[in-house]
């Protein structure tokens, strides 16, 4: 759904406009109508850990049975729906005493790519081409595989490193080695990689007049893609502020 239907739900279930810089989501909202007004936020679900079967429950309601900040939620709701949204210094502030939910919410995703979607993708990807005859078949599953390889090298360096790194802080210990704009300068985006595989599909893949598997590996693709940026953009946006808040006050703390 494209950002201009999500505000056209949500301006029918609030009964009031939402300009693009406002937040999209409120805590008194149904979460069964936030999930209505942007489908794309039924993955957050699982990575937060709230289970379906919810009913008419609101998000903090939600949110309270499961244990998971109601703040932190709604941002990440935000950051994957609203383009334009940009946390405020106050509510990065906010996230400090939720860092370890952010981390177990990133750990969750990157377990969802590495385990179930990537994985999923080259399944039907292999069903798709036909890798015993085609030449570009065999090319396109090697750069699929390269891909995969680049991409679980980032995120184990983030469960490892970089997540290791900041529950250290929160312990009150800090690696005068490292911080957190090492991590935000090497932040590559991840996604890049599918746009090219795409295109290699698209243009140069000489596909059957009626490939609905191909289609629908290449909509698989899409989604993904999709996703890893709004992912890229959760740390960029949310995470890496927030830890560089907490490394700041630590250093205040240490003089």
């Amino acid at each position: 759904m494209n950002k201009l239907g999500v505000e056209s739900i949500i301006f029918n279930i609030c009964g009031k406009n939402k300009d693009m810089n406002s937040h999209l989501f409120s805590a008194d909202m149904k979460l069964a109508d936030v999930i209505h007004a942007d489908y794309s936020l039924l993955l957050l679900l699982h990575r937060f850990g709230i289970n379906l079967g919810f009913g008419d429950k609101t998000v903090r309601e939600c949110c309270e049975a499961n244990h998971v900040s109601c703040t932190l939620f709604l941002m990440i709701c935000n950051v994957y729906s609203n383009e334009q949204y940009l946390p405020t210094e106050k509510e990065i502030e906010g996230i400090g005493a939720n860092v370890d939910q952010l981390i177990a919410y990133l750990k969750n995703s990157h377990s969802y790519f590495l385990d179930f979607c990537l994985p999923a993708i080259r399944r039907k990807l292999i069903e798709a081409i036909d890798c015993s005859q085609d030449g570009v078949a065999i090319l396109i599953l090697k750069f699929y595989d390269e891909y995969v390889n680049e991409v679980r090298r980032h995120m184990e360096y983030e469960d490892n490193m970089v997540f290791g790194y900041v529950l250290s802080l929160l312990e009150g210990k800090k690696n005068s080695d490292y911080n957190i704009l090492v991590f935000a300068r090497k932040h590559n985006q991840i996604q890049t990689k599918l746009t090219e595989l795409k295109n290699i599909i698209i243009k140069y893949y000489p596909a059957e007049k009626s490939n609905n598997s191909l289609n629908s590996v290449l909509f698989d693709i899409y989604s993904c893609e999709q996703d890893l940026a709004s992912h890229c953009n959760l740390e960029d946006l949310l995470f890496v502020p927030a830890v560089a808040q907490l490394e700041k006050k630590f250093e205040e703390n240490e003089k």
